[in-house]
């Protein structure tokens, strides 16, 4: 499995609040733009596969619903994560 307990825990340590902190919005962020970035490379040698591309796009919108919230609630935590994970925009 290509997202295992170890990697979610260093996930989360480097960008949550703390190791355990699975909800904050950093996190999440964080999570899904490990997972956008895997789904993208599975997406590059198998253009076929539709479902996972429906998934791709369901968590880039995501990603985005929760970066627009941040951005609504701290603008410095959103500059902040946007910076720290190399996001456009």
């Amino acid at each position: 499995m290509y997202l295992s307990k170890e990697t979610k825990e260093e996930i989360f340590s480097k960008h949550g609040k703390g190791k355990n902190d699975t909800g904050s919005a950093e996190g999440q962020i964080a999570l899904f733009t490990y997972r956008i970035s895997h789904l993208t490379e599975h997406l590059k040698k198998n253009r076929k596969d539709f479902n996972t591309e429906r998934s791709l796009v369901k968590l880039v919108g995501k990603r985005r619903d929760l970066l627009d919230y941040l951005k609504k609630k701290d603008i410095l935590r959103y500059r902040a994560i946007v910076k720290e994970l190399g996001l456009r925009k």
